[in-house]
């Protein structure tokens, strides 16, 4: 009969098992990027006559970064007479007051500007988006989230790919305006880098499908309306119409030389929000899109690689998993003296962990120029990953499931630092920061287990997850 142990450790390695599967992707992005790195996207042709451009700018309580958009935005080097702005604005603070303002200065001053509001915030960012193209008779929608500030050269940059009939959208690298405010802030561009360089590079430069990322894109009009619009039942909007764009054909163009600047999150809470948002929209997306990805007449490798992307997020229940069954796997093998089966473990745990070290250094070589000085915080950027795992975790079963949750916005607090008592914006997570610390203190239990038993292979491993659900459940409460 098979007893309780054997089901704990089949348990244990069925998951650090998967856990290595969604490793080796990461290495397979790697060798994408490398395979197809000198294949630089330019546009066929060059518009003669450039064609009208509406810029839209979601809004919903951003009184902080509002003005610095909007002048940003109108600062971009295209004609004034092909150029107009929808400041989409949802807001239930000042936000509107300083919006309206900026936005009757540059009407004076000659641009086709407008501040439209929605008596009801239906639908959140994707209602809004859609509303203001009902507005427009625009062929061609660039979109720029609060946070952002695009460059002057922005819709130069990106229209003339247009010139191709097949080109359905144009999506720019994010750049960090404060990339060194914090520890927190250089993780996550090292997170942002990662995705952008490796994941969007790596997938568009070899036919694969990639995604809009919600900011520092244009889309073509028919592009979006043969997909069905934008649809609000996702927390994810970008993802989901991403991919349902590319199920009817149209392609997308991936510039990573040319980069839209946006703010981070300094707020732990803001950040896992975000998150949490980013890792559910991207579950409910999978439930609605993989039977018709797989169903679609396109290569093997497409549907595949579609797969991976949609299911990554996957992997953060699996290490809540992993965590929770180290305790008796540990035990287990002190008792029966089974060192031998280091030889299955530890190759499994090199695919699942360290290929995260290899995936982002790849990535900070590409994206800075002083990529060695960022490796240093590659412990920390693991132990973060780790971290994120239970908030992120119960935003992929939360999907799965279909349940519904509201669309939190991430807060931006510009050039203000987010622990002054001024600033009104707050991310709140219930109960999930003191689940984390608990956690925290189950893993450093962990630690001193292992050093006591005699077992330090384990020990790399146990640190990074006492770390990571310390750090961001001490600084949730904090709110930091």
């Amino acid at each position: 009969a098979v007893s309780g142990e054997h089901l704990l450790l089949a348990s244990y390695f069925l998951v650090l098992s998967v856990l290595a599967v969604y490793g080796m992707h990461r290495y397979f992005l790697v060798h994408l990027y490398f395979k197809h790195r000198t294949a630089e996207p330019r546009p066929d042709a060059e518009f003669e006559r450039l064609p009208k451009v509406t810029v839209q700018l979601p809004l919903y309580n951003e009184r902080y970064v509002v003005a610095r958009l909007i002048d940003s935005v109108c600062r971009l080097d295209y004609p004034r007479e092909l150029l107009e702005i929808q400041v989409l604005d949802d807001s239930t603070d000042d936000t509107t007051r300083i919006a309206r303002r900026k936005v009757e200065h540059y009407r004076r001053e000659g641009f086709d500007i407008r501040l439209i509001r929605r008596r009801e915030r239906t639908g959140f960012k994707a209602g809004a988006l859609a509303h203001g193209m009902q507005q427009s008779a625009s062929g061609f929608f660039a979109i720029f989230d609060a946070d952002f500030q695009p460059r002057p050269g922005t819709l130069r940059r990106t229209i003339h790919f247009f010139t191709d009939p097949e080109v359905g959208m144009v999506q720019v690298r994010w750049s960090h305006l404060n990339r060194g405010h914090s520890l927190l802030t250089r993780l996550q561009s090292i997170l942002l880098d990662g995705h952008f360089v490796l994941e969007s590079g790596g997938r568009f430069r070899s036919g694969r499908f990639f995604n809009f990322n919600g900011t520092g894109g244009v889309w073509r009009r028919e592009a979006i309306e043969s997909a069905g619009g934008w649809r609000a039942d996702t927390l994810t909007e970008d993802l989901d119409l991403s991919y349902r764009s590319q199920l009817e054909g149209w392609r997308f163009v991936f510039l990573s030389d040319f980069t839209a600047p946006g703010e981070l999150p300094t707020d732990m809470n803001a950040f896992l929000s975000q998150q949490y948002r980013w890792a559910k929209g991207a579950a409910q997306t999978a439930r609605k899109l993989l039977p018709s990805l797989a169903r679609a007449p396109l290569p093997w490798r497409v549907k595949l690689e579609g797969f991976f992307h949609l299911t990554a997020n996957f992997a953060y229940p699996l290490m809540v998993a992993l965590g929770l069954l180290a305790l008796p796997a540990l035990t287990i093998r002190l008792e029966r003296q089974a060192w031998e089966l280091l030889l299955v473990d530890l190759p499994l745990f090199l695919a699942a962990f360290c290929s995260v070290s290899t995936f982002y250094a790849v990535s900070q070589r590409a994206a800075v120029p002083d990529w060695r000085a960022q490796l240093k915080y590659f412990p920390a950027l693991l132990g973060l990953g780790m971290g994120t795992a239970l908030s992120n975790g119960k935003a992929v079963v939360e999907g799965l499931l279909g349940i519904d949750s509201p669309f939190r916005r991430t807060p931006k607090f510009g050039d203000r630092r987010p622990g002054k008592p001024r600033l009104a914006y707050r991310s709140r997570r219930g109960m999930l920061p003191a689940l984390e610390l608990g956690l925290g203190a189950y893993f450093g239990y962990l630690v001193w287990f292992s050093l006591q038993s005699g077992a330090p292979a384990a020990l790399p491993f146990l640190v990074l997850f006492c770390f990571g659900f310390s750090y961001t459940g001490l600084f949730s409460l904090l709110r930091r």
